[in-house]
């Protein structure tokens, strides 16, 4: 499925296989070949009879590997399995040869899954450490998040943001990704079919915007980025410095502690 996070960058629509990504407010075709009425009229949207999650074609979602803003998920209101998908893919496809071992996500995670530990469930190895992140003291350290990188993903590359645009002939309202809005350039309007081609001073206009936004949020982001290292390099003192502490403050406790097991001094036979 695409969630409404989508931008309309079209990016997902000619990766998919079995062409089931559609834009927004544009029919599809059904397996049987009929025209069907648009699933969403406001973002590409994914036809569930027709994927196949890439089974059989690639080892990961093709549509999602591209999506700038990760709104390219499995629909958690119909979880299918690898069986199910490939016979999916083998019906789509009826004269498509597909290999004993044909590509699959199902397979990459099995792949990457980590193996059971031998030990029994709560035992750890002897002479081992818990490691950073493990579930111990307080809940354990948070694994690594850089927000930035969050904050980065959201913004698209120049060419593909979305410029909204109304057709003169019925007004609906669709986008197109910048790089289309490029004088000379013939646009459809997904609703009415209509043709036009957008006029250089509208196409100056809205690069002159493009260009002020991206100065000004590259300066924006660098400057947070100095920020928060700065923030973060003082924070790495303290945290060295309390792990010293903490060191410490543990050896001393655990200094004059005897082991269950030690070898105990034999005090005589009176003691």
């Amino acid at each position: 499925m695409i969630t409404d996070e989508c931008i309309n960058c079209g990016a997902c629509e000619p990766e998919c296989p079995n062409t089931a990504i559609y834009q927004g407010g544009i029919e599809f075709d059904a397996l049987d070949g009929a025209k069907t009425a648009a699933l969403s009229d406001d973002f590409f949207y994914i036809v569930p009879e027709k994927c196949t999650e890439c089974v059989g074609f690639f080892d990961s979602e093709a549509c999602a590997a591209v999506c700038p803003v990760d709104c390219c998920i499995p629909d958690p209101d119909i979880p299918e399995g690898e069986e199910a998908l490939f016979q999916r893919a083998k019906e789509i496809h009826p004269n498509e040869e597909f290999p004993a071992d044909f590509p699959s996500r199902f397979k990459e995670q099995a792949e990457t899954a980590p193996s059971e530990a031998p030990e029994e469930a709560g035992a750890a190895p002897a002479g081992s450490a818990p490691a950073a992140g493990s579930a111990g003291v307080a809940g354990g350290i948070p694994v690594a998040f850089n927000p930035e990188d969050a904050i980065a993903a959201r913004i698209p590359n120049p060419d593909d943001w979305p410029v909204p645009l109304t057709c003169f002939r019925c007004e609906a309202k669709f986008s197109v990704p910048f790089q289309y809005l490029t004088p000379g350039t013939v646009l459809h309007c997904p609703h009415c079919g209509g043709s036009y081609v957008p006029r250089t001073d509208v196409y100056q206009a809205v690069r002159r915007r493009m260009n002020a936004f991206y100065e000004s949020f590259g300066a924006s982001f660098d400057a947070l980025k100095e920020k928060r290292k700065e923030e973060l390099d003082r924070f790495d003192e303290k945290l060295r410095e309390s792990f010293a502490q903490l060191e410490e403050d543990v050896t001393k406790e655990t200094g004059n502690m005897e082991l269950a097991g030690s070898p105990q001094r034999n005090r005589g036979m009176f003691g």
